[in-house]
């Protein structure tokens, strides 16, 4: 995820009944990354209150439960709480299930290996790509391997997930087709009208991955280089990729970042109202519609992370999931609709899940149009950003 505010956005969060439009108060996504000063802290309590919890499936049958597919992002296992989750996981539920990692598993290469080892012992298969958070240039604990930059530690990562059997390329298994896109994300992605009238944190000051990540010169955060980059990682891929849509009438793509802004709340509902320029890219949804069809269909489906809001939406015939473990206060508050859901089934008996519920984003949207022009503060924003 995108860290942004991380005293403001510890208390923020959704209220248990949606009230009629505007929605009550989002927590400002992209936490994390900028330190406020104590009067913002002291602001941000007065928004604190907690969103729906998000129904867990009902249990399926012994017989009914056949090849399943889980999905995660963000499990940020850095923090106590989130490696003591992961630990939790059954070590027998899942040994004959796929699960799919969107990415932000870990700060450290040394947290990144364990949530790895302990993934691969519980899931018979487990696919990742990477996050932000998972590049960034973190002291390591001594006997663990030290990286040039942020490029390095990926090709590290990577060489890690072998080891273990950990993947990060396309495959069918059992008739299913299953994409990991390498991505990053680019300021241009961002196309709505920018929020005016109040000082908004630079990009510098709120996203942390400016100063954590190391890239090389001719490649940089605050152009389309790095996105493309990426991008072009998924390249060597095609020809996995091409025998995947020939022969898969099932197919699901994953990556970290977002593909389209429509999958994140308008500026005017966030606490950072620019959280959009660091969130998602361009190349991605092109990629993603080159392997789902420009019209998608009902077997087409993209898991996403990064943003932390919980979401299930289809958005020209694509089905779009974001289901993030997240920070533990955000778990505390239900701000990602608690965790007695995840990893979430996406996929089971040959056939995709119903949909998650109460998914509070993607619920609100699919029952209100957006309305970027619309530059006026949300009234709980605005009351912050007076206060602050």
């Amino acid at each position: 995820m995108v860290m942004v505010m991380r005293s403001i956005s510890s208390c923020l969060t959704l209220s248990q009944t949606p009230p009629p439009p505007p929605p009550p108060p989002p927590r400002p996504r992209a936490s994390d990354h900028l330190s406020t000063k104590k009067q913002c802290k002291r602001n941000s309590r007065n928004y604190c209150i907690t969103r729906p919890q998000i129904l867990p499936p009902p249990p399926l049958s012994r017989d009914a439960l056949g090849f399943r597919v889980f999905v995660l992002s963000d499990l940020h296992t850095d923090y106590p709480e989130n490696m003591n989750w992961v630990k939790s996981l059954s070590t027998k539920a899942y040994k004959n299930d796929l699960l799919l990692l969107a990415g932000d598993v870990a700060e450290t290469y040394h947290n990144f290996y364990s949530t790895m080892f302990l993934l691969k012992d519980r899931f018979q298969h487990v696919f990742y790509v990477p996050g932000n958070h998972d590049l960034w240039c973190r002291s390591e604990p001594e006997g663990h391997p030290y990286y040039l930059d942020s490029l390095d530690k990926l090709n590290k990562l990577l060489d890690a997930c072998r080891g273990l059997g950990v993947q990060t390329r396309p495959m069918v298994l059992y008739g299913l087709g299953i994409v990991p896109l390498f991505s990053w994300y680019h300021e241009s992605f961002d196309r709505e009208m920018d929020i005016a009238g109040i000082r908004i944190p630079s990009l510098e000051m709120a996203c942390k991955d400016f100063h954590a990540c190391k890239w090389p010169r001719e490649i940089s955060n605050r152009s389309t280089s790095l996105a493309s980059y990426f991008d072009a990682m998924n390249e060597e891929n095609e020809d996995a990729v091409k025998l995947i849509k020939n022969t898969c009438t099932q197919i699901i793509t994953f990556s970290h970042f977002l593909p389209r802004q429509e999958l994140c709340p308008e500026k005017r509902m966030l606490f950072y109202p620019n959280l959009p320029k660091i969130i998602g890219s361009d190349f991605l949804e092109v990629r993603i519609r080159s392997i789902h069809g420009s019209e998608g269909n009902a077997s087409a489906c993209h898991v996403f992370g990064h943003t932390h809001f919980c979401w299930d939406s289809v958005l020209d015939g694509i089905r779009y999931i974001q289901a993030p473990l997240a920070y533990p206060r955000e778990r505390k508050r239900r701000m990602n609709g608690g965790e007695t859901w995840l990893p979430f089934c996406v996929y089971s008996g040959g056939k995709f899940a119903d949909r998650l519920s109460p998914c509070y984003w993607s619920d609100y949207y699919a029952a209100h149009p957006r309305a970027p022009h619309v530059t006026e503060l949300a009234p709980w924003v605005a009351r912050f950003y007076n206060r602050a």
